[in-house]
């Protein structure tokens, strides 16, 4: 019989360790910015967002030892370590740059079981811009200035602005947006405060997930549609539970995708409720024209 006890010990242990596996949305204590992240686990494999650029990140050393899971980055040269155990069905963990440390708790990503199987009516069309102020928009950022203007039924940033946020929230639409995009400029409109469809100038250039019309870092569009420098550009965003199609410029770059998990725009990463629609203006100077949000509801 006591043959058998250390077998038994390791998959008790190895039951432990697979609590850890699965996806989590992340929240931060004092992060300056709100943002949150997001955290996948799967034996001693993972993928993160985000570390490293907003980018989603591989994970290469991560492991589970003594009930703690640890894994790491490079950022600028300085090791970027991370450090969780379970409390229950939370996750609870530290990052450490240096002499600076974040603590963080991770919620399992819930199941949404909305599908976009034809059975949505149109609700009221929202209009998130009337043509004239910001009325309706927040910062993203709490007292930094907010760095956009709104002239002639145009709205438009200064370089390294402050993100907008949306003071209605969704679950469920149709979003239309208008918008013209100068040299080398890049914003992207989030959804639910959560998924960032990328705003970019690349005419004529090869599409991969961070491409115009892409769910950044995550869904690559299917070809590169945009518009050459100085024309106005036009996006249609159909979101309903965790699918997104993206038609842009009047060709669907994205039909009906999974969406995995936030992106690093994300700064509500409670996926299982409504959020509000931001604007990216932390780059180089975008203008908006028309902003429609027309909520999606069950016929």
């Amino acid at each position: 019989m006591r043959a058998f006890i250390p077998w038994l010990l390791v998959a008790a242990a190895f039951a432990q360790d697979a609590k850890f596996n699965g996806r989590w949305n992340i929240s931060i204590d004092n992060e300056p910015r709100r943002r949150a992240w997001w955290l996948e686990v799967n034996g001693t494999s993972g993928r993160f967002v985000s570390a490293l650029a907003g980018d989603m990140n591989p994970i290469k050393d991560l492991a589970i030892k003594d009930g703690e899971l640890t894994f790491s980055f490079l950022r600028d040269g300085q090791p970027m370590q991370f450090r969780a155990k379970l409390e229950g069905d939370t996750l609870v963990g530290t990052r450490v740059i240096g002499a600076e440390t974040l603590h963080w708790v991770g919620r399992r990503a819930p199941k949404i079981r909305d599908r976009d199987a034809g059975a949505w009516g149109r609700g009221k069309p929202v209009e998130l811009f009337n043509g004239k102020d910001l009325s309706g928009w927040l910062p993203q950022i709490p007292g930094k200035p907010l760095g956009w203007t709104a002239r002639d039924g145009v709205m438009t940033n200064s370089a390294g602005a402050n993100n907008l946020v949306s003071e209605k929230k969704f679950w469920n639409f149709l979003l239309h947006a208008e918008y013209r995009i100068g040299e080398h400029s890049n914003s992207g409109i989030g959804l639910r405060a959560r998924y960032e469809v990328q705003i970019l100038a690349d005419y004529g250039r090869p599409v991969n997930t961070h491409s115009h019309g892409a769910l950044y870092s995550r869904i690559a569009p299917t070809v590169n549609a945009t518009r050459p420098l100085g024309e106005w550009q036009t996006m249609d965003i159909r979101l309903v539970g965790r699918e997104v199609t993206v038609v842009l410029n009047g060709q669907k770059v994205i039909d009906k995708q999974e969406v995995e998990g936030p992106t690093a725009i994300t700064i509500d990463p409670d996926e299982a409720a409504p959020g509000p629609i931001m604007l990216q203006g932390d780059h180089r100077e975008v203008e908006f024209r028309s902003l429609v949000v027309t909520p999606l509801v069950r016929r």
